[in-house]
C-alpha cells in the first residue's frame, strides 16, 4: 500500500496494496487509465511523482502547497500503480529511442546520494538500447522516472513508468559499490525496465500465470548482462544461483511447479522456481525452436497480446505457430514440480567407428505430485576428441539442428557414426535444461572435457563435477586422507589452465578457481548431511589446492596488479575477481603470508571491491589482525549503511563457533536495525546462510533464527517468512540435527498471532 519511509512517501501495491490504498477490483486482470493529482505541503514534499507524463503542476492558493498531476494513457492493473513524495535529489538525461520518441530519463534518490545514481542512468540507457536492437521494444512514454528509497521490501518494482527500488540496487561509486553491486545494479535496472513491455503492457490474466511475466523478464535481463559482459561466466553465475536456491528448493518441502496451482499467501509466491526456473523453461524453449522462431514467436507474442492480460497458453501458442512444433509436452514444465535427474551412459566400437548414447530421465516425488510424468529436455551436445569436436553423424529423429538432442521419453538411445576415436560426451552444453545430470564418465575423462571442451559452461563444469565428486565422498564417509591426491589432481590441471588460456577471460578463470562451495556438496549428497563433516572437506580441499599452488596464486597478486582509476567494465572486474578469488585459497592455505597480503590489499585499495577482498580473506584468518581490520573497516565506513551490510554478512559468514554470540553483539551496535530489510537480510540472513553455525549441533542456530521469525513477524511479516526459508533443506540433515530443526519450526507454527506470510511457509515447511 501506501506508506512513508525516512520523510518520503512511497507505494508498493503487488501483489494486492492497491486495495489497502482505495476500494478497487484489485486483480491483473482488471485494466484501467489513471490520472492522478497529488497535493502536498511544498517543504516536505517538492516532488511529487505518479505514473505516466506530468500534464499539469503548480502552487495552490496561500503558497506552501503544490500539486502535480500525472497520466498514465496505457491501460495497467492495479499492482503497477504507484506514487512518490518527498524531498529527493536528482539526475537526468535526455534520451530518443529508435522510433523518434523522445522521452526524459530521471533518478532519483535520497538528499545528498544524486553522486552515486550515474551508473543507474547509464544503465538504463544501455539496455533500453538493447531492448530495441535485440527483441524490437521502444519505450511509449515521454518520461521514466527511477525513484531510490533505503526501506523497501522488495529489491525493485516495475511500476508503469515509475520504477521504486531498494536504494542497494541502484548506488554506486567505486568506494561504496564493489564489483558485484555494479553488475546487480546494471541487471536489475534492466529487468525492471524490461517489464515494461513483459509484464506491464502485456499483463498475466491472473496471479497463477506470474511466471508469464517473472520468468520470461529473468530471461531477458539474463540475455542483457550476457550481451554486456562474458556469456559464459554470466550462465555460469545464473546457474550457481539456480542450483543453490531453487534446486534446494524443488528438493524440499516448499517445491512447487513454475505455475503453482494453489497458493495460501501471494507474497510467497515470489521464489526462485518462479523466476529463476521460469526463466530456464523460456530458455529451454529458445534452444527447442531456434533463434528465428523464437524470435518471431517473441514479435508474435507482443503483437498479438499488447494491452492485455495473457496466460501461458497464448504465449506458448506464439511460438507453436511460428516454430510449426507441438508444445504440448513442453508445457509439463509449468505445471511438475521437481527437479528430473538425466542418466547418460555410452558405449564406444572401435571396429564400426560409432558411439551409442543412452539417456534417461526421471523426476523424483514431490509434495502433491507422486507421479511425474516425462518433460521435454533438449540436450545440447558435443563429442570430445583428443584435439577437439568430432563431428556429429546420426540418423537418429531425435538430433535436431545445432546439437540438440530431445530427449521427451523416459529413455533414448543414439548411435553415432564416422568416428575413428573414442570421443568423450560432452552433454547439457551451455546448460540447456535446468536438470541433474548423471554421468559414466570417469575423472580422467571429465578433466579431458576441461581442456578440450569448446563450450566454456561444461568445461568450467568437468572441473566442478571432479572436485564434487571427491567432497561428496569424503562429506558422506568423513574420511580426509582420500582428499590428497584428488587435490594433486585438481591443482596440476588448475596450474596448467593458470598458466594457459586463464588470462583470455580471467572473470571465467575465477570462475574456475572457485570451487564448489559447502552448501553444494550437502545439497549434493541430499540425505542425513553432517554439516561439519562437509565443512571440514571442502576446508581440507581447498587448503591443499591453495598450498600446491601457492606460486601461481601468489603470481597473480602481483600480475593482475591494476594502475589506473577504478572501473567496473567486465575486463579489469574480472581481473579483479581472479585476483581476489586467488587471494581466498591463499588465505586458506598459507594464513601467515596471505594474512600480509591482504592487508596490504586493503591499505592500498582505491576501491570498495579489493577491500571486501581483504576483509573476506583475513575472516579466513583468525586472530588480532582480523578483528583489528574489522574495526577499521567500519570506522571508515560508519556513515555508509549499505556498505556496512557488507560488512555485517561478512562477520555473520564466520565459520566458527562464536559468530552466534558475534551475531547477537552485532544486533546491538548502531550498524543494525531490525527494522530496515538491508540490515536484516545482510546479518541475519548471512546467519542462516551460514552452514555451520546455522546447523549447530546444539540446535542454537535454529532457535536463533525462528526467535527472529517470530519477533520480526508482528512488523514485516514478508521479510521474516523469507527467513524462514533457510529452514527448506531441513529434512536432509542427519537424525539429531533434523530433529532440533523440526523442534524450532514448531515452536514458530504454535506461535499466537502468526501472519499468513510466515505461518504459511512453517505449515508447508512441516508438512
Amino acid at each position: 500500500g501506501l506508506y512513508r519511509s525516512s520523510g518520503v512517501y512511497c507505494t508498493q501495491c503487488e501483489a494486492d496494496g492497491f486495495r489497502r490504498i482505495t476500494y478497487f477490483l484489485d486483480r491483473p486482470d482488471v485494466m484501467s487509465v489513471y490520472t492522478v493529482r497529488l497535493e502536498a505541503v511544498k517543504a516536505e514534499a517538492p516532488v511529487l511523482l505518479a505514473n505516466g507524463n506530468l500534464v499539469a503542476s503548480g502552487e495552490l492558493p496561500g503558497g506552501e502547497r503544490h500539486f502535480a498531476v500525472w497520466h498514465d494513457p496505457h491501460p495497467k492493473p492495479a499492482y503497477l500503480f504507484a506514487i512518490v513524495g518527498g524531498r529527493l535529489d536528482h539526475i537526468r538525461q535526455p534520451y530518443v529511442t529508435a522510433e523518434g520518441r523522445k522521452v526524459e530519463l530521471a533518478v532519483y534518490v535520497e538528499p545528498g546520494k544524486a553522486g552515486r545514481a550515474g551508473w543507474a542512468l547509464d544503465s538504463l540507457v544501455r539496455c533500453m538500447r538493447w531492448d530495441e536492437r535485440v527483441f524490437g521494444r521502444n519505450y511509449d512514454l515521454d518520461v521514466f522516472n527511477v525513484v531510490a528509497v533505503s526501506d523497501f521490501n522488495m529489491g525493485a518494482m516495475e511500476n508503469k513508468g515509475l520504477n521504486i527500488f531498494n536504494d542497494k540496487y541502484v548506488l554506486a561509486d567505486p568506494l561504496t559499490a564493489s564489483d558485484g553491486d555494479y553488475i546487480s545494479i546494471e541487471a536489475i535496472i534492466a529487468h525492471e525496465y524490461f517489464h515494461n513491455w513483459t509484464g506491464n503492457r502485456i499483463t498475466c490474466r491472473d496471479w497463477f500465470q506470474l511466471c508469464l511475466k517473472e520468468g520470461l523478464t529473468v530471461f531477458r535481463d539474463q540475455e542483457f548482462s550476457s550481451d554486456e559482459r562474458s556469456r559464459p561466466v554470466k550462465r555460469i553465475s545464473d546457474v550457481r544461483t539456480l542450483r543453490s536456491t531453487q534446486f534446494s528448493e524443488d528438493a524440499g518441502p516448499l517445491a512447487h511447479p513454475v505455475r503453482p496451482r494453489a497458493y495460501k499467501e501471494i507474497n510467497n509466491f515470489y521464489t526462485p522456481t518462479v523466476y529463476e526456473k521460469g526463466a530456464e523453461v523460456i530458455r529451454m524453449l529458445k534452444v527447442l525452436t531456434g533463434d528465428d522462431a523464437f524470435a518471431r514467436g517473441m514479435d508474435l507474442y507482443f503483437e498479438r497480446c499488447d494491452g492485455t492480460a495473457a496466460t501461458i497458453e497464448e504465449f506458448l501458442d506464439c511460438f507453436i505457430e511460428t516454430s510449426g512444433q507441438d508444445l504440448t509436452h513442453f508445457a509439463r514444465w509449468y505445471e511438475q514440480a521437481g527437479t528430473p535427474t538425466v542418466v547418460a551412459s555410452g558405449h564406444y566400437d572401435a571396429a564400426a567407428g560409432s558411439y551409442t548414447l543412452e539417456l534417461a530421465q526421471s523426476t523424483p516425488p514431490t509434495p502433491g505430485q507422486e507421479e511425474k510424468a516425462p518433460v521435454v529436455i533438449p540436450v545440447a551436445l558435443g563429442l570430445v576428441g583428443k584435439t577437439g569436436d568430432l563431428p556429429l553423424n546420426s540418423i537418429s529423429p531425435a538430433l535436431k539442428a545445432g546439437g540438440v538432442v530431445v530427449l521427451d521419453q523416459p529413455s533414448l538411445n543414439l548411435t553415432f557414426t564416422g568416428l575413428s576415436e573414442a570421443p568423450t560426451p560432452s552433454l547439457l552444453r551451455g546448460f540447456s535444461a535446468p536438470v541433474r545430470l548423471e554421468l559414466d564418465l570417469g575423472d580422467a575423462e571429465l578433466l579431458r572435457l576441461f581442456t578440450a571442451d569448446s563450450d566454456s559452461f561444461n568445461r568450467w563444469q568437468a572441473f566442478q563435477t571432479v572436485a564434487t565428486r571427491a567432497l561428496v565422498r569424503a562429506g558422506k564417509s568423513g574420511n580426509l586422507s582420500e582428499l590428497a591426491e584428488k587435490a594433486r589432481e585438481l591443482a596440476a590441471a588448475l596450474a596448467d589452465f593458470l598458466a594457459g588460456p586463464a588470462m583470455a577471460d580471467p572473470a571465467f578463470a575465477a570462475q574456475v578457481l572457485r570451487l564448489p562451495s559447502a552448501a553444494d556438496i550437502a545439497r549434493e549428497i541430499g540425505k542425513d548431511v553432517d554439516p561439519d563433516a562437509v565443512f571440514a572437506a571442502h576446508r581440507a580441499l581447498s587448503r591443499a589446492i591453495g598450498a600446491a599452488l601457492a606460486e601461481p596464486l601468489s603470481a597473480l597478486q602481483a600480475q593482475l596488479r591494476q594502475h589506473g582509476p577504478y572501473s567496473p567494465a567486465a575486463g579489469p572486474a574480472g581481473q579483479r575477481a581472479l585476483r581476489n578469488e586467488a587471494l581466498g585459497l591463499l588465505a586458506l592455505a598459507l594464513p601467515v603470508e596471505a594474512s600480509a597480503l591482504a592487508q596490504a590489499r586493503y591499505a592500498e585499495a582505491d576501491n570498495l571491491t579489493d577491500r571486501l577482498a581483504a576483509l573476506a580473506a583475513m575472516t579466513l584468518i583468525p586472530g588480532e589482525a582480523r578483528e583489528a581490520l574489522i574495526g577499521r573497516f567500519a570506522e571508515l565506513y560508519a556513515d555508509e549503511p549499505l556498505v556496512l551490510d557488507k560488512w555485517l554478512m561478512a562477520q555473520a559468514l564466520i565459520p566458527e563457533a562464536g559468530t552466534l554470540d558475534r551475531v547477537k553483539a552485532l544486533m546491538a551496535s548502531p550498524a543494525f536495525s531490525l527494522g530496515n530489510p538491508n540490515r536484516v537480510r545482510a546479518l541475519i540472513g548471512g546467519f542462516s546462510a551460514n552452514l555451520t553455525q546455522f546447523n549447530r549441533a546444539d540446535g542454537a542456530g535454529y532457535g536463533f533464527i525462528a526467535g527472529i521469525v517470530t519477533e520480526l513477524d508482528r512488523a514485516n511479516p514478508q521479510v521474516a517468512s523469507r527467513l524462514l526459508g533457510a529452514f527448506k533443506t531441513w529434512r536432509m540433515l542427519e537424525p539429531g540435527r533434523r530433529d532440533l530443526a523440526r523442534s524450532a519450526l514448531r515452536m514458530v507454527a504454535a506461535t499466537p498471532g502468526l501472519s499468513r506470510d510466515v505461518s504459511d511457509i512453517a505449515a508447508r515447511s512441516l508438512a
